[in-house]
């Protein structure tokens, strides 16, 4: 059985009905194509709302033996190293309610609570990509514990809350995917995650994306990201690793405790002060990260 193909009328008026390939292509009738949408960042642009600053400290008391039960967190450290301070910039027009949260654990004033980022550890770094802090637990080991009226985040829900990527240095976000507050923690119905990272580069971390939030970004100090993100950590072997999957497989609750300690920073670095920074003009637009 044959096919033949019929050229359109107007085609058949040529000399001979002689007709090119090129001329047959551009007589047939057209047809639009139309492309799937995609959420763009034109519409969201991120535009920096408020400043904040952190103060990074080195602590060399902080894993004393010797300390007692009395002492505290900022007493072990009261004779710390100030490391540098960092500016960050705050994208509240995109992530109300995160910015919100970080900005409520930065201007607690309750200090008999401890609901503040103040006086607690970074403590994870992972070399060459980011690091954690704002972990919750104990306040006297430099843990956070947030305050019961800090808003739920609805935003680690909401699709448009993910759009920003890790592409560079300084990229501060909302820890969802690293979040390594212990278990316990998180099944409490109160529970508000506070944990944040920022990326330390020198390059991209994709594995980052789409799940967690970023909500900010630093202005300035980037050196004092740098400084911490070469501060030695705890790197257990190959075979340690290997009976750590062991354990887990056989489900020894050992294994996530010891895994706990991995990544951890040799030299204790903590967050020593943090605060609001008032400018005139607070709606700068930054560069996207």
């Amino acid at each position: 059985m044959s096919s033949s193909l019929t050229p359109p009328p107007s085609l058949l008026h040529h000399h001979n009905h002689h007709f090119t390939r090129r001329t047959l292509l551009l007589s047939t009738t057209t047809t639009t194509l139309s492309l799937p949408s995609f959420p763009s960042l034109s519409s969201t642009t991120p535009t920096i709302t408020d400043r904040f600053f952190i103060d990074f400290s080195l602590c060399p008391n902080a894993t004393n033996p010797a300390r007692t039960l009395g002492d505290t967190f900022s007493s072990l450290c009261s004779d710390s190293t100030l490391l540098g301070r960092v500016i960050l910039g705050l994208y509240g027009n995109l992530v109300p309610i995160t910015v919100s949260n970080f900005k409520s654990m930065c201007l607690s004033s309750n200090s008999n609570s401890n609901s503040t980022y103040k006086n607690t550890l970074v403590h994870k770094i992972f070399p060459g990509q980011y690091f954690l802090a704002g972990r919750q637990g104990r306040p006297d080991k430099g843990e956070v514990r947030p305050p019961h009226e800090l808003a739920r985040n609805t935003e680690t829900v909401d699709p448009n809350a993910f759009l920003l990527t890790h592409s560079r240095p300084g990229v501060v976000s909302l820890s969802l995917s690293e979040n390594d507050d212990d278990e316990a923690i998180k099944l409490d119905p109160g529970y508000r995650n506070v944990e944040f990272l920022i990326t330390t580069g020198p390059g991209p971390c994709p594995q980052l994306d789409n799940k967690n939030i970023v909500f900010g970004t630093v202005l300035e100090g980037l050196d004092v990201i740098t400084a911490i993100a070469s501060i030695p950590t705890y790197k257990p072997s190959e075979r340690i690793r290997q009976l750590n999957d062991l354990a887990e497989y056989f489900g020894d609750g050992r294994a996530q405790n010891a895994r706990a300690t991995w990544n951890r920073p040799l030299t204790t670095v903590y967050i020593s002060d943090c605060g609001e920074l008032k400018v005139a003009k607070p709606s700068l637009p930054p560069s996207l990260p």
